[in-house]
């Protein structure tokens, strides 16, 4: 990455305690995203951390999907082109809203610390700020779980198991 990074982590919750470095964890993971997709500049994320209600709120507001979810994705750019700090010069990428309730649930389910949950959540969700989608399966969901898993082995959270559960 070519440029300064500015995360703003945001913990809008109490029903859970975050744990140490979590602030650290998403900035890592802010940072091995642009790095590994060149972006150049100076970017501005915002990160918020809320729990299973307020998500569901965001979700059924602006989605008009009723129910709670585990991370919601707000971009401020389309096609590359983005909203300028006009303070810092830098491009502001949008928003990250985290259910740590979700995230937690999540981790124990698919056997993983809450750490590479959270770092999952950010990596996916930074790409989508970035453009890229996965909600039509098919080569972009793959392109976007390879882009997802090159930013976390980088940091050092890399896949221990399976996403994916047989239901049966």
């Amino acid at each position: 990455m070519k440029g300064k990074i500015k995360v703003i982590t945001t913990n809008a919750q109490n029903v859970m305690k975050i744990p140490t470095g979590v602030k650290m964890l998403i900035r890592r993971c802010c940072n091995a995203v642009l790095t590994h997709e060149n972006f150049e500049g100076n970017a501005e994320i915002s990160v918020t951390i809320v729990d299973d209600e307020r998500i569901h709120e965001l979700n059924k507001q602006y989605r008009n999907i009723d129910r709670s979810t585990d991370v919601l994705s707000f971009p401020l750019g389309e096609n590359g082109v983005y909203d300028i700090n006009h303070d810092t010069g830098a491009k502001m990428l949008g928003d990250i809203v985290i259910s740590i309730e979700h995230a937690f649930e999540q981790a124990e389910k698919y056997g993983h610390s809450l750490e590479r949950e959270i770092g999952f959540l950010t990596v996916h969700s930074l790409l989508h700020l970035l453009g890229y989608d996965h909600e039509n399966g098919g080569l972009e969901a793959v392109r976007m779980r390879e882009k997802e898993e090159a930013a976390l082995t980088q940091i050092g959270l890399k896949r221990n198991g399976s996403y994916y559960f047989d239901e049966e």
